[in-house]
């Protein structure tokens, strides 16, 4: 027989508070996601042509190059919080949850440096 109260076993035992932070990383990259994108919206209508020379040319100013290169990063970070909370909720085995996790964020980071690395690529120019 326990003396601790049913409050004071379950205490501690949660994820409680754990999740508000993850809640507002969603919500202030998606409002990051919806600048960025506006940005990249009106740059591209902006352009005389979309041939590929003009497109080029453009990523070569190092603002554009930023501003691309943070909207990569922002909509792949965006993207693997949203994932990470969909096997969350309905990945059951705990070991396929963790597994899954793991992949998913190996995938990420690839497919972000993968991003980051063509628009750098484009904007410093190519060696090919």
């Amino acid at each position: 027989m326990s003396l601790r109260s049913p409050v004071g076993r379950v205490l501690g035992l949660g994820a409680a508070g754990e999740g508000v932070g993850h809640w507002w990383t969603q919500r202030v990259t998606s409002v990051a996601l919806v600048l960025l994108g506006l940005w990249f919206v009106f740059v591209l209508i902006a352009l005389p042509d979309r041939s590929y020379e003009t497109v080029t040319a453009w990523m070569h100013a190092p603002f554009n190059a930023v501003m691309l290169s943070l909207l990569v990063g922002t909509a792949v970070y965006h993207s693997l919080l949203g994932v990470e909370v969909v096997v969350e909720d309905y990945v059951t085995d705990h070991a396929t949850k963790i597994v899954t996790l793991l992949a998913l964020k190996f995938i990420h980071i690839v497919i972000g440096a993968l991003g980051v690395f063509s628009v750098l690529r484009v904007a410093f120019g190519s060696a090919a």
